[in-house]
């Protein structure tokens, strides 16, 4: 699997995340999430510094509301938009190929967990006969007639 975010892609999908309408940075956090399943999610270090950058750039602008900043695309942003549409469109084509490996490889994991999970079921219940099976009187283990 390769780095989907890697060469300021994050920055783009930002971008386009924007485009759709105006989002505070958690929004953006969990639209990301959202988009990979629950499998990855970025940090509030990873989304705000740059929205910072994209502000200095012009590319996008916030409003301050109730402590928290609603950031937007602006028309620059829009022109970045058009200007990398076939590198977005690689981008999706990238996004959706690696929620594709995420999952299976998320179900490997989660066969691998439940096998493990009856594997120690089974061996709890054996420990648990065998210690039964010592705490009995001897005639009993031995299957004597009381």
């Amino acid at each position: 699997m390769t780095a989907v975010f890697s060469h300021g892609r994050l920055r783009l999908y930002l971008l386009r995340l924007l485009d759709d309408g105006p989002k505070h940075g958690y929004e953006l956090i969990r639209l990301l999430e959202d988009r990979f399943l629950g499998l990855y999610a970025p940090s509030a270090g990873t989304i705000y510094p740059r929205l910072q950058r994209l502000e200095a750039e012009g590319l996008v602008t916030h409003t301050a509301a109730g402590g928290r900043k609603t950031y937007e695309i602006t028309e620059a942003g829009r022109a970045e938009l058009r200007q990398r549409a076939d590198e977005l469109a690689a981008l999706e084509s990238d996004i959706a190929a690696s929620v594709e490996d995420l999952s299976a490889l998320a179900g490997e994991i989660r066969n691998e967990v439940r096998g493990s999970v009856r594997d120690l079921k089974r061996e709890l219940r054996e420990a648990t006969r065998q210690t039964k099976q010592e705490r009995r009187p001897r005639w009993e283990a031995a299957n004597f007639p009381p």
